[in-house]
């Protein structure tokens, strides 16, 4: 009997995990009995009830497991480490806020079957907001013209992953990874199933401009080059037209010396605009620098708190609430991008 693994991020959604998983039950039940499955969820350090409510669904449900971070380690590290640490013959990724349909699972697992290794759902509308919608397909669409890769339009990440491609996620040791990005340059034998992304059930949504921000960032210096070329593309043409506006005051000088008032104020503000300009750019520079450099540290993903439904070998023992922030943080596991722990240090005991 072949497995699906579903794989959930969170993050603060209390009023939806129990639910979720509740609506995954009775949909494999219903359109999918021929397969085994497990859900997995990976909770980004929530501050809420969520991490009460999985404890109680492991102990319901063996099916069920949970990966507890240290702490929030962001919107991409979180849901790419808790695909490598699946191990069904293919995986579902989805949000835990019900605006990836649980009803698309069975038509993923009908083109899986037909031979396909990726099944990426594309939003076609949206019942967001529509000004927020419309700017995300602006962005779709420049990120598609300046990057190298042929990045997927109105993708986020929802859809099933074969096997096949997980093994090359687990390989990948990127420590900063844009699942976007990387399913658009290694996916293979991919197909899209179109649907309309639905408004969030409850609770709010954790996206602001500083994560959209970072998202955007993160694409561009990873998956192009046209920040670079844009800033020697414009420092040389602000070089010429500085070079002309120099021979046009000096021609203008020479030829009416007492009628041609240069005065100050166009040196103010040439002075104004390239001192923007090159802000602006060391700035850009600096965001593919500091990329550059988050990859030279090679940090891990994420670093796991306690882990449940996994197996006695991999279960990390509970700990009692009064001693857990010291206790699971004085000795805590760490799993670097393959998604394997690390061995264990000199004094640990291990």
């Amino acid at each position: 009997m072949k497995k699906i693994s579903v794989l959930i991020p969170c993050y603060n959604e209390e009023e939806n995990v129990r639910e979720i998983a509740q609506a995954l039950k009775e949909m494999f039940a219903r359109d999918l009995p021929q397969y085994d499955y497990d859900i997995l969820f990976i909770d980004n350090c929530s501050t809420d009830r969520t991490r009460v409510y999985l404890r109680q669904m492991c102990a319901e449900d063996r099916r069920i497991k949970a990966i507890f971070n240290a702490r929030n380690f962001g919107q991409f590290n979180s849901p790419y480490h808790g695909i490598c640490q699946t191990d069904g013959d293919c995986t579902v990724s989805m949000c835990c806020d019900f605006q990836d349909p649980v009803e698309l699972i069975p038509t993923f697992v009908a083109k899986w079957e037909e031979g396909y290794k990726i099944v990426s759902a594309i939003k076609t509308s949206s019942k967001e907001n529509p000004f927020i919608y419309a700017l995300r397909g602006i962005y779709y669409k420049m990120i598609r013209k300046m990057s190298d890769v042929e990045m997927i339009e109105q993708f986020t990440g929802f859809g099933l992953y074969d096997r096949d491609f997980v093994n090359i996620l687990r390989d990948l040791h990127d420590p900063i990874p844009f699942m976007r990005g990387v399913v658009a340059e290694f996916g293979y034998k991919r197909c899209e199933v179109p649907y309309e992304q639905p408004q969030r059930r409850a609770g709010k949504t954790h996206n602001n401009f500083y994560t959209l921000y970072d998202a955007t960032m993160l694409s561009v210096t990873s998956y192009t080059k046209v920040g670079l070329r844009l800033a020697t593309m414009v420092g040389f043409l602000l070089g010429l037209a500085s070079l002309g506006i120099a021979i046009f005051y000096l021609v203008m000088k020479l030829t009416h010396w007492y009628s041609f008032n240069a005065g100050m104020a166009p040196i103010v503000i040439g002075m104004f605009f390239l001192g923007a300009v090159q802000l602006c750019f060391i700035g850009l520079m600096g965001e593919y620098v500091l990329n550059i450099n988050q990859r030279v540290m090679n940090r891990p993903l994420v670093i796991e708190e306690e882990r449940l439904n996994f197996g006695p070998a991999q279960d990390r023992t509970p700990v009692p609430e009064a001693s857990a922030a010291t206790a699971v943080m004085s000795s805590p596991v760490e799993t670097f991008p393959s998604g394997e722990p690390a061995a264990p240090k000199s004094g640990d005991g291990a």
